[in-house]
Parts: C-alpha cells; sequence; structure tokens
C-alpha cells in the first residue's frame, strides 16, 4: 500500500475528472467510488469521493465544496522521457479549458496545477557545469511548453 496519497478537493465533476485523468497515461485505472447515501451530505448516489491511480501512483478526488479550490501552489509534475510524451499531454490537458503557465507548467480544466518536465532536464540541471545550467536555466525560463531540443541547444551552448 502506498504511504502518501494525494487528496484533490473538487466541487463536482468528479466522474469527469475520473476518465480524463485515467485516460492520460498507461497503469492508469478507477480504484474506488464511494457515493453518498441518503444521509448526505451530497444528493444521494453522487460521487464523495474516488481513488484513482494514474501511472502507478494513487490520487483521492473528495467531492467536496466550493470552500477550496486548487491553485499554482501545489503541483503535480510528471517527468516525461522525450518531446512526443511532453507535446500529447500539453495538449490534452491545455484542452477544454485547461491553460498554458511558465517553465513547463499548465493549469488543466479542473484548475489542478501540473509540471510537464523533461527527464533530460532534470539530468541537466544536476550537472556540474554551472555554465550550462545557468544557460539551460534562462532558456526555460522563456518557455511555456518545454523544449527538449532548444534546451539541449542551450545546454551545449549552441
Amino acid at each position: 500500500m502506498q504511504k502518501i496519497v494525494a487528496n484533490l478537493w473538487f466541487d463536482g465533476r468528479i466522474q469527469e475528472a475520473l476518465d480524463f485523468y485515467t485516460s492520460l497515461m498507461p497503469d492508469s485505472r478507477v480504484l474506488k467510488v464511494v457515493r453518498y447515501g441518503e444521509a448526505g451530505p451530497g444528493r444521494d448516489d453522487d460521487i464523495m469521493s474516488a481513488e484513482f491511480q494514474l501511472a502507478g501512483q494513487r490520487f483521492v478526488l473528495i467531492n467536496g465544496n466550493t470552500y477550496f479550490k486548487p491553485n499554482a501552489s501545489f503541483s503535480l509534475c510528471i517527468h516525461c522521457d522525450d518531446q512526443a510524451e511532453i507535446d500529447r499531454l500539453w495538449s490534452v490537458m491545455t484542452s477544454d479549458g485547461g491553460a498554458e503557465s511558465q517553465c513547463g507548467w499548465l493549469t488543466d480544466r479542473f484548475g489542478v496545477s501540473w509540471q510537464i518536465t523533461p527527464t533530460r532536464l532534470l539530468e541537466m540541471m544536476s550537472s556540474d557545469d554551472s555554465a550550462a545550467v545557468a544557460r539551460v536555466t534562462a532558456a526555460f525560463m522563456t518557455m511555456k511548453k518545454l523544449d527538449i531540443a532548444e534546451l539541449e541547444r542551450a545546454f551545449r551552448d549552441e
């Protein structure tokens, strides 16, 4: 059992979110759905909470109310192996009400913040070459969706 599980607060749209999130990557599926009963506090048979798996990582969605809203102070990071994966996730996650931000960050249609990050960027940023790290940092600070080829050129000082 996973010891720490992120709980995301939603105001309705739980089924839509489950369908969306579990379609993003392999090893993703709905694990459990709990519905309100006659005692409430939600409408009888609406989803109260749902547990799902996204790329093997467990999450819980809670059908709360409008009191709490997601914001960029908490984000989920997806490490991507190649530009095709970045492009696909970026396109899907910014569609239908999602929004681009800076430096590989976006907000999906539900208001959840994500970082779509190439694994290669993490390798470049941990280099002992401080000048290369500075160039890569300057490059990604100008980007919305991260471009691995452009980051590589900055790293190599081309």
